[in-house]
């Protein structure tokens, strides 16, 4: 989130309270934008021994006199102490105070669910009952300090302390938090671009930018994309942090693209009241719990909003087919716990539990979601999704075709999809590369494959590098419908 303030404090006293941020050197609406520093910290180098240093005592000389007999052991030798206490930081016992067992003798680790700057999340089985549950795994070199083990500890306090595993769900966190004094202004760049608040980029807030980076989420949960994804395209530099920047300060919201048509009035008044670019002005978090909207037994309506998903499919639509291609390589390789909500969406439209979606299934399936698209659009979208041009949509198409674009377009999943289609491991995509790929799955012809590498090749090499590739990826549809 932008920022989000608590009583929690372990900032340096002489500080603002604020950890370093990467946007330190952003200048609005402004050509000097230089690229922001690195956070990245060098880990401690291993400590070596080196044993020249250490040499052991040489043998004793041989002596024709035998030296006196040394004493007998003990039968039994005497026990170590029970429960040795190790030095701080010397043990991973240390962390939560308790033995080392090795988890694997309990769990079978499975495939990652997800991942964050110090751990990654993988999905574990009981082998004694074959439950499954999350397990969170840190490298113990990230945890540096007393303050981070200490972190861990009351982590996993809490977590013991749950009731259930379907507790209330909250948004927390503390990593950028700081005392709330009235009256003081805060002056550093920090937080994540798409929930920055206009007054944090201008240098100067309080208390009223968490509310900025609440309405930012509440806009992503119902619509599927940040406020200002659409606007930031209007920017040269649409997908970096200056582009984001620039779109939030010029503070024009998206109303008027799916899903927002069919979503309440009630709901648009909250998030706009939410993103008000005056803080003064802003609503605070009282006036937003008392807001008709979200007031328990208020006007929310509690159905699903699914039209979003039928905006990605329009989005897909327009793409050229190397990027549909791409796009199904990187869906083939997600998580189940990705794209979960999107499989139970699947299997309610494939009535007949076939396997696959038939245009009659798709008709029928986008109707239930509200949806008054003509029979001529829902072709134009059955053929859209039917990337191998069977007649039908399979799980993977489906899957690729309405999945959020950006989780499809991290760095991982782009590299894994490029290295894909660049057979010989060259760093480029030939023609000849393109070419064998649309073959294997039934798509694209000779001119198809000219005017893609025509439309991505922007150095005119004849073929296509990586940064030109994520650039393709990256990008807005508009103007790729004519490859369609």
């Amino acid at each position: 989130m932008g920022g989000c303030f608590s009583k929690k404090n372990r900032q340096n006293p002489n500080s603002n309270g604020y950890r370093s941020s990467k946007h330190q050197n952003y200048q609005p609406v402004s050509e000097n934008y230089q690229k922001p520093r690195s956070n990245y910290t060098q880990p401690p180098q291993e400590t070596h021994h080196h044993h020249q240093h250490h040499q052991p005592p040489p043998p004793p000389p041989q002596n024709t006199t035998p030296p006196p007999k040394p004493a007998p052991p003990p039968p039994n030798p005497a026990p170590p102490p029970s429960n040795p206490r190790p030095a701080q930081g010397s043990d991973p016992n240390t962390i939560l105070g308790k033995p080392f067992e090795d988890i694997r003798r309990h769990y079978n680790l499975g495939k990652e669910l997800g991942r964050g700057q110090f751990g990654v999340t993988y999905l574990c089985t009981e082998n004694s009952t074959g439950h499954t549950y999350a397990c969170k795994s840190i490298l113990k070199r990230k945890l540096s300090s007393k303050n981070d083990k200490e972190d861990i500890k009351r982590e996993i306090q809490i977590m013991q302390h749950l009731s259930e595993e379907n507790s209330m769900l909250k948004a927390t966190d503390f990593g950028l938090s700081v005392f709330i004094e009235e009256g003081r202004v805060h002056r550093d760049i920090v937080g994540s671009a798409y929930y920055v608040a206009p007054e944090v980029l201008r240098r100067s807030y309080g208390k009223e930018i968490d509310i900025w980076s609440a309405g930012v989420m509440l806009y992503i949960l119902l619509s599927g994309v940040p406020p200002f994804w659409a606007v930031s395209f209007l920017y040269m530099h649409a997908e970096t942090e200056k582009g984001i920047f620039d779109a939030i300060l010029e503070g024009v919201i998206d109303f008027e693209t799916e899903p927002w048509p069919s979503i309440s009035r009630s709901a648009k008044d909250l998030v706009r009241k939410m993103l008000t670019q005056d803080p003064k002005k802003r609503i605070t978090s009282a006036q937003v719990l008392e807001h008709p909207w979200l007031r328990e037994g208020g006007e929310a309506l509690d159905k699903p909003i699914d039209s979003a998903v039928l905006s990605r499919m329009k989005q897909f639509r327009a793409m050229n087919k190397l990027k549909k291609l791409a796009l199904k390589v990187i869906a083939e390789s997600m998580s189940e716990e990705e794209i979960k909500g999107l499989k139970a969406m699947f299997v309610n439209m494939d009535t007949d539990k076939s396997g696959s979606i038939t245009y009659e299934e798709l008709k029928t399936g986008l109707a239930r979601l509200g949806s008054k698209l003509s029979e001529a659009e829902v072709k134009q979208l059955m053929e859209a999704a039917d990337v191998d041009g069977n007649g039908t949509i399979d799980y993977i198409e489906f899957i690729t075709a309405t999945m959020h674009r950006h989780r499809l377009e991290r760095d991982e999943h782009l590299y894994k999809a490029f290295c894909h289609f660049d057979a010989d491991n060259s760093g480029y995509i030939t023609m000849d590369e393109l070419e064998t790929a649309m073959k294997e799955y039934g798509m694209g012809d000779e001119a198809t494959i000219k005017d893609i590498i025509s439309e991505v090749d922007t150095d005119n090499d004849g073929r296509i590098n990586y940064e030109e590739f994520c650039t393709m990826m990256r990008s807005g549809t508009a103007h790729q419908a004519k490859l369609f």
